[in-house]
């Protein structure tokens, strides 16, 4: 499996480029931007958890410069071609010595159960979901709590925004609220804006990891 392809980078690309690229690749291909029932959710969640994997594997010094070995061995160009398509091009399906193929999975973690995979993606996610969202003023300090400009933007999304509040965060103190706009809201409970993100009903997630790719991509990617 080449991680560079699903990350869509260089293996030259720097330690920054690799993290940048993560959360560019699992913004645009996390499951919860589809309906739970979608058909296309099987295909997101397996894609989501490849570019975790992919990203467990680069964004760890020691951990890229052994798949880097694995991966030159096994037939892998050092970098694309300048006009190579990375589309087209196709993966290496050469055998190790021995028979049987590369454990690529010693890098991630495709050797685990799908439960546990699914767990693992979602809480490295969550660690760079916090991050962006405090470079956006949306959490402040090292537990990234939710700042009033998190809850506007969740009051913006979804008309039941204050009964979600209310009925979820016992504690939780409004501010000025417009039409379905929340002024500004405390959590009296400490939740992480990772932890009141997952249980926000799917449509607020959808429209909340859109919103996101779009504030933070918006160079890059759309909503």
């Amino acid at each position: 499996m080449d991680y560079y392809k699903i990350l869509d980078i260089s293996p030259s690309a720097t330690q920054q480029q690799v993290r940048d690229a993560y959360k560019k690749q699992a913004l645009k291909s996390h499951p919860d931007r589809v309906p739970s029932d979608s058909p296309e959710r099987p295909a997101r969640t397996k894609k989501f958890q490849q570019i975790n994997d992919a990203y467990y594997t680069l964004s760890d010094p020691s951990r890229r410069r052994d798949y880097d070995s694995a991966r030159s061995y096994h037939g892998f160009p050092s970098a694309p071609a300048e006009d190579s398509d990375p589309e087209e091009e196709e993966i290496p399906q050469q055998k190790a010595p021995g028979g049987g193929g590369f454990p690529w999975s010693t890098f991630g973690f495709g050797a685990k159960t799908a439960k546990e995979e699914e767990k693992f993606s979602s809480e490295q996610f969550g660690s760079v979901f916090e991050e962006m969202l405090r470079d956006e003023g949306l959490a402040e300090g090292q537990e990234a709590k939710p700042t009033g400009k998190f809850w506007s933007l969740v009051g913006g999304l979804s008309g039941g925004a204050m009964g979600f509040i209310v009925a979820n965060f016992p504690g939780a103190l409004a501010g000025a609220v417009a039409g379905n706009r929340l002024g500004a809201v405390r959590d009296a409970r400490g939740k992480s804006v990772y932890s009141v993100f997952q249980e926000l009903p799917q449509g607020d997630k959808a429209k909340l990891l859109s919103e996101l790719a779009a504030k933070v991509f918006a160079h890059a990617i759309g909503s």
